[in-house]
């Protein structure tokens, strides 16, 4: 089981993934079983379809997206070294403008 952990901001806690579940297996009157079924076959849905098409888009909160890095050079932080940074294939999330907008509201011009 996931512990709470201080996040940072305001002292609060962070859900862990069985809260996440109770919360909607409680809202939407269903079995737990069937919440962290649901969850699971989310995840499954998006890791499938972010190997196919390059992203996947949750609707309300953002998108999936593959990225590539190119090959660069940077330092080892010990030594000062210089060394050789391969590029690699990343996976990023860009969240959605409704839900940016609904935590932090966008600046009045």
């Amino acid at each position: 089981m996931a512990t709470n952990k201080n996040n940072g901001k305001n002292g609060g806690k962070r859900m862990s993934q069985s809260e996440v579940i109770n919360h909607f297996a409680q809202k939407f009157e269903i079995k737990r079983a069937d919440a962290k079924e649901f969850f699971n076959e989310l995840a499954a849905l998006a890791g499938k379809e972010v190997k196919k098409n390059g992203e996947f888009t949750l609707p309300g909160f953002g998108k999936m997206v593959l990225a590539k890095r190119k090959a660069r050079e940077g330092r080892n932080p010990a030594t000062g070294e210089t060394i050789k940074i391969p590029a690699k294939t990343t996976l990023k999330f860009r969240l959605g403008k409704s839900m940016k907008d609904s935590v932090v509201p966008a600046k009045k011009k």
